[in-house]
């Protein structure tokens, strides 16, 4: 049995370049469907967050229009009301990195918000990544390896192969003229090599111990990647 750190979102909005603040969270699809996956095989989730408060969930992702249906809607809302650990997340202060055998970061516009920013969450993926420890990132999760920096300022993922929630996915959501930032654009900028795929059609890109998928479709098969390598 393995042990696996959800690093998840405590941003609740999403400040656009206005200042709006659009109300956010973690995707429920992204950590419900890999949540379900990891647990059926018998390994153990820890959740945490900056300064530790609960993780909000995007209500907008609860929607049966942004899981495909009705039914689709009530499995991810049904695996939410079982994942207790979101209840009960650590601080990332207290996260002793040792204890983990993977680390995998759930997407949602929060991450955007806090995440991508972070130093302790910059600095936690960044000795992950150095210690060959497995990383599972997706959607809008990728935002967190924006604050892995080196002590000259470089990124520690630069060079990197991953992939993400595309310009033109945030573009046909009808936020990316409102965003202050791109994802897609700030990750190049950082130096890694973003490949992406159709949008919403599921992508993953495996680099080395990075394991990365552009966007909630991706959800079950990045997490079947990540068993595949914990096994």
């Amino acid at each position: 049995m393995s042990k696996i750190l959800f690093v998840m979102t405590g941003a609740d909005h999403w400040t656009l370049a206005d200042g709006t603040k659009h109300p956010t969270g973690f995707w429920a699809e992204e950590a419900a469907t890999p949540y379900q996956a990891f647990k059926a095989a018998g390994h153990e989730v820890v959740v945490a967050t900056p300064g530790g408060v609960v993780p909000p969930v995007d209500r907008g992702s609860l929607a049966p229009e942004a899981n495909g249906g009705q039914e689709a809607a009530d499995r991810v809302a049904a695996i939410l009301d079982s994942f207790s650990e979101l209840r009960e997340p650590l601080a990332l202060d207290d996260v002793r990195l040792d204890d983990y055998d993977a680390v995998f970061v759930p997407g949602g516009h929060g991450p955007m918000e806090d995440l991508a920013v972070d130093p302790v969450s910059g600095r936690l993926l960044t000795e992950a990544l150095d210690a060959g420890t497995l990383l599972a990132v997706v959607c809008h999760g990728p935002a967190a390896l924006l604050a892995a920096r080196r002590a000259d300022g470089s990124n520690a993922f630069a060079g990197y192969r991953v992939t993400a929630f595309s310009n033109t996915e945030e573009t046909l959501g009808g936020l990316a003229d409102r965003a202050k930032w791109l994802l897609e654009t700030r990750l190049v900028e950082a130096g890694l090599q973003v490949g992406v795929g159709e949008p919403w059609a599921s992508n993953v890109v495996v680099d080395r111990n990075v394991v990365t998928g552009q966007n909630p479709g991706s959800s079950h098969a990045l997490a079947e990647e990540v068993l595949k390598k914990l096994a």
